[in-house]
């Protein structure tokens, strides 16, 4: 994929996006419109699929709902007070079964507090600041400021990482290495949906083995070795 082709390709992505379900964390966002719930999802649904993560959300999320005293109507139904409240061990149970359920608990339990010790309980809107937070590295702290606080930022999960090398848009190795190239390549203004866009394409087209390439809207920006139409 050329640099010129990038807008064309990313108006293909959107529509592309809009024929499909939106992954977890953007649903999230739009059910709660509150950042410190998207972390908070954000956080579970790392190495887990999307629909144990939405489980684990839907729980977490009531129960802090119901907590006292009940939220102002319109209020996020996650607050880091309320968080706090709850015991590691019912934590533990309301997030089962994502993965690594225990440590993400551990990671939410001791996040109120640490929130509250560097940032006076104020959630960052930084990537740099957000990954002081346990829990957190560059994957959930560009999700968070992208999904979050709607601000530019480039989350590269596997997804990113795999289908932006298979379209040879980049040459990395590694997700962090992606995510400065991507910096340095995509315009400012694609960023925030960047991940959104690649990560559905992902999951309904562009496999990791078997790509549904016969039909494939973006076939004549890719250059990937293993596609299964001719170029």
């Amino acid at each position: 994929m050329r640099y010129s082709e990038i807008p064309e390709a990313v108006a293909i992505l959107k529509s592309e996006f809009e024929a499909h379900s939106s992954p977890i964390i953007e649903l999230v966002q739009a059910q709660t419109e509150d950042p410190f719930c998207v972390l908070a999802g954000t956080i579970l649904s790392a190495r887990t699929k999307d629909a144990c993560t939405a489980g684990a959300v839907r729980r977490l999320f009531a129960h802090a709902a119901a907590m006292r005293p009940a939220a102002k109507r319109g209020a996020p139904p996650l607050t880091p007070e309320k968080l706090e409240r709850i015991p590691l061990e019912k934590l533990e149970k309301l997030i089962y079964p994502v993965g690594f359920f225990r440590e993400k608990a551990k990671h939410l339990h001791d996040l109120p507090g640490v929130l509250r010790e560097k940032f006076g309980g104020i959630l960052p809107r930084t990537v740099e600041e957000l990954c002081e937070l346990p829990g957190v590295g560059r994957k959930t702290a560009n999700l968070t400021v992208a999904v979050g606080f709607s601000l530019p930022a480039i989350c590269v999960d596997v997804h990113v990482h795999r289908i932006s090398n298979r379209w040879k848009l980049v040459k990395t190795k590694t997700p962090l290495e992606t995510e400065m190239a991507l910096r340095r390549k995509l315009p400012v203004e694609f960023w925030q949906t960047w991940n959104s866009y690649i990560v559905s394409f992902g999951q309904t087209r562009c496999f990791p083995r078997k790509p549904r390439c016969e039909g494939c809207p973006l076939s004549r920006f890719c250059d990937a070795p293993d596609r299964t139409v001719p170029a």
